[in-house]
């Protein structure tokens, strides 16, 4: 995957914020740069070729964080200032902790919060000096580490990070500078890489070094790169005495972890320390690769189970699991040894219930919850789950449209023949769905898809959570707001009337079918009051009524 050339930094003394973000912006590229080889080598715990990927989700999830805290702080002081290097550790280990993806994110979530919970000390750097500091900073990182880890492996990128933290603790009793103690780490780390197949059986079979680590070495390359302005020679691979990964054997990912657990499961967690502590017991008993990272009440819980259920209902008796995220190992293994199909379409998606009918429909979905969107890594990853030589890619909404494009680039860059149907709602994406056409040809059917999206009006209802001026005048806190799109022209008092008042104004140019869907709240009368409202008034107007599901809109209107 080709990325912008990154801008060599100034040697740093020290890491303050300025630095910090710099760190997270080279590591984000390392890892973008190696995502694929990384993901090569992926053979332990479960061979399922996404390691560097979910490292990278991590890292992005780290990165964007940071961004926004140091744009809060610019705002605040109305200037560019930078935030406090308090503040900038804290915001990216918590945007790791809430983005992080599979085992390997989320070790390196816990990692960067042993990272934060040093640098985020006050006045820490006055008292151990900026290479003592950094050095207890990665130990501190291991540690913690380790403790989140239920049965720690060795051969792992806990090793590598145990590695790089006793290299700094040496090069800082030498009197080492931050520098110093950063590179001392990077190369403890390489050296620990190119030891784990002699460690971990798995990995020794396979011929590869592990995969977690790996992504350790090109984070820690970054540090280094940070505080010296020298870039690191190689990749991460090359630590290990490779320049290009083997081809892991067996051939057959699914040979490996045959006995396993079924599925992955992933959610964060509100809940107190005590609570967790009950969880771990609980998730101990029902799975492996137990990581449950974390604190002040907020957790990420990852693990490895045949009952996907019993794991979430844990989470739901500890306190409250949202962004649940369960993956099938052998669906995933299947995928990733099927062949290529022809054409698919990538709709993303406003509501639980939306997603399940693109899905039937034949798409993959991508899922975003309100005041969510999703980033180019997450788009550029449902391309790639969609497995497809070419793919059709509905965004869904305008704020998606530079994220949609960017996905769109690096697919291409992969090999991939991608278009972009420019989608501002989920029912343009619906419209568009019905007349795909995949046996037709990929020119022709983007045309079709298209037009339909593009003859499809869009409107939207919601609840104004504020008093505010709108293109149809003041509203106020509680008021219903029916959107026509994108722009708001009818403030109403109740849900069904200002529907009614919104389907006037999109059926007066004329319709031949009108698409309701229903948010989770609204009842089964509001729809049969509409559907009766809009053949009474237009006798030659089709309705079609879907339930949107959790984490969807009230309501949404499309006019075809």
């Amino acid at each position: 995957m080709p990325h912008e050339p990154q801008p060599q930094p100034q040697p740093a003394d020290e890491l303050d914020a300025e630095a910090v973000r710099t760190w997270s912006s080279l590591a984000l590229a390392a890892l973008g740069r190696a995502r694929e080889d990384i993901d090569a080598i992926n053979v332990y715990p479960v061979a399922d070729a996404d390691t560097g990927t979910n490292l990278y989700l991590t890292a992005e999830s780290a990165d964007r964080a940071l961004a926004e805290a140091f744009d809060s702080a610019a705002d605040a002081a109305g200037t560019p200032a930078p935030t406090s290097l308090s503040e900038a550790v804290r915001a990216w280990a918590h945007g790791a902790l809430v983005g992080a993806r599979g085992n390997s994110g989320t070790i390196l979530a816990q990692l960067l919060r042993g990272v934060a919970d040093v640098l985020g000390a006050e006045h820490a750097a006055r008292r151990t000096g900026p290479g003592g500091l950094l050095a207890h900073a990665l130990t501190r990182a291991a540690e913690e580490a380790y403790a989140a880890v239920a049965h720690p492996v060795e051969g792992t990128m806990l090793t590598v990070a145990g590695a790089a933290a006793r290299a700094g603790e040496a090069a800082s009793a030498a009197a080492g500078t931050a520098a110093d103690v950063a590179r001392a780490a990077y190369d403890g780390a390489r050296a620990a890489l190119a030891d784990t197949p002699g460690q971990l059986a798995a990995l020794g079979r396979a011929g590869v070094v592990d995969a977690g680590g790996c992504g350790l070495v090109a984070v820690l390359g970054a540090l280094w790169q940070t505080l010296s302005g020298h870039e690191p020679a190689a990749g991460p691979l090359a630590g290990a005495g490779r320049t290009t990964p083997p081809a892991p054997r067996p051939a057959d990912p699914c040979e490996q972890d045959e006995d396993g657990p079924a599925y992955e499961v992933i959610y964060l967690l509100e809940a107190s320390e005590t609570a967790v502590a009950e969880l771990r017991a609980t998730l101990d008993g029902l799975g492996d690769s137990l990581v449950v990272v974390g604190g002040d009440g907020l957790w990420n819980v990852h693990v490895h189970v045949d009952d996907p259920g019993a794991a979430v209902e844990a989470g739901v008796v500890a306190g409250r699991p949202y962004r649940i995220r369960i993956t099938h190992f052998g669906d995933e293994r299947r995928r990733g040894r099927a062949e290529r199909a022809q054409r698919a379409v990538v709709a993303v998606v406003p509501g639980e219930g939306l997603a399940g009918l693109c899905a039937e429909a034949g798409a993959t979905t991508v899922l975003v919850r309100p005041g969510e969107v999703p980033a180019t890594a997450e788009l550029l990853d449902a391309v790639r789950r969609a497995h497809a030589r070419e793919v059709v890619l509905l965004p869904g909404g305008a704020e998606l449209r530079a994220a949609a494009a960017a996905a769109a680039e690096q697919a291409r860059a992969e090999g991939v023949r991608m278009a972009v149907i420019p989608t501002r709602s989920a029912v343009q994406g619906l419209a568009a769905l019905a007349v795909h056409d995949p046996d037709g040809s990929f020119d022709e059917d983007v045309v079709a898809m298209t037009a339909a999206a593009g003859a499809t009006r869009y409107g939207e209802l919601a609840v104004a959570e504020r008093q505010s001026f709108t293109s149809a005048g003041i509203c106020q806190a509680g008021d219903v707001l029916g959107l026509i799109d994108g722009d708001v022209a009818v403030i109403g008092a109740g849900l069904a009337e200002t529907a009614e008042a919104v389907l006037d104004r999109m059926l007066g140019s004329g319709g031949e079918l009108v698409t309701l869907v229903l948010g989770p709240e609204v009842p089964d009368a509001v729809a049969e009051r509409l559907e009766a409202y809009v053949q009474c008034g237009h006798l030659a107007v089709d309705t079609v009524t879907y339930r949107g599901g959790r984490y969807s809109a009230p309501l949404l209107i499309g006019v075809e």
